[in-house]
């Protein structure tokens, strides 16, 4: 990659005060950025309304500040690619939403979570989104909308609201992507990973669908993240492929665990960056004795 074309990213959500695990990603993204003469973005990811507050949102772009991160783009410096904040980029997921449903690449879905779990199909890893039984998944050739399928002249155009809608992944595709640290990855669509939601019932895009119409937007090229999200970059690239947009390189890198192996979650409140500043520790302190 050339030093004028890299544009890397860090993406937080405002549901809680920034955890360690979190900050040393961003760290990272922003070193990979920084050698390579780029520029880092900020992006505030507050799709889930519940959760998110703007005292998370203040702490968070105080917290990064205190840690020594420089943004080139974000929503308090602007920049080509405004705004910055997914809870105003609505309009983005629903042009997306739309050439998906009618393309015939997702169907609506009453299934909730505990349904998904109820049928059996039980995810590898504990984090993971359970394989979808495929319930509510139309044949092919139903899910397929014909030419010029909009809606009748007068009539309000389709909308996502008050159901949940799924991408149908290509059951028995061999995946795989090479990551900048980890190597080659591969993985069975259907097995591995089944349908996932890309537009939620309460009317929210999902994560899966947001993520890569903000990356491909903003012009992301390296996407920095922690590698719990492994999987998730096979569901992102199915989505990339059928948009027609170019997919970023990926590098996933490693989790924080404790003595016993155990990964250091957000709701581990010692290790919110907040709560370590204020315990006297300083940035350099904190990366020396976490970063890797």
């Amino acid at each position: 990659m050339t030093a004028e074309k890299y544009r890397g990213r860090i993406a937080p959500s405002p549901t809680g005060y920034l955890h360690i695990g979190h900050t040393l990603t961003f760290w990272r993204a922003q070193a990979r950025g920084h050698a390579a003469g780029g520029k880092l973005i900020l992006r505030i990811e507050d799709l889930d309304v519940a959760r998110c507050c703007p005292e998370f949102y203040n702490a968070l772009v105080e917290d990064l500040n205190w840690f020594g991160f420089k943004w080139d783009e974000g929503p308090d410096v602007d920049g080509p690619f405004a705004p910055y904040v997914q809870n105003e980029r609505r309009a983005f997921y629903l042009d997306s939403w739309e050439k998906l449903r009618s393309g015939g690449f997702v169907y609506p879905c009453r299934c909730s979570r505990k349904d998904v779990l109820a049928a059996g199909l039980a995810p590898h890893e504990e984090n993971e989104e359970p394989i979808y039984p495929g319930t509510c998944r139309p044949d092919v050739e139903a899910a397929v909308p014909a030419a010029n399928s909009g809606p009748p002249l007068g009539q309000r155009p389709v909308q996502p609201a008050g159901i949940n809608w799924r991408f149908r992944v290509p059951d028995g595709e061999e995946m795989e992507f090479v990551d900048a640290r980890l190597g080659r990855q591969a993985a069975i669509a259907g097995r591995e990973f089944g349908d996932f939601i890309v537009w939620r019932r309460d009317d929210v895009p999902a994560y899966q669908l947001a993520v890569v119409v903000d990356d491909a937007a903003m012009q992301i090229t390296e996407v920095v993240r922690g590698e719990d999200l492994l999987l998730s970059t096979f569901r992102q690239l199915l989505i990339y492929r059928v948009l027609n947009l170019p997919p970023p390189t990926f590098y996933h890198a490693p989790l924080i665990v404790d003595e016993s192996g155990k990964r250091l979650a957000k709701r581990h409140a010692a290790l919110s960056l907040r709560e370590l500043r204020a315990s006297g520790a300083r940035p350099e302190e904190i990366r020396a004795k976490y970063f890797r």
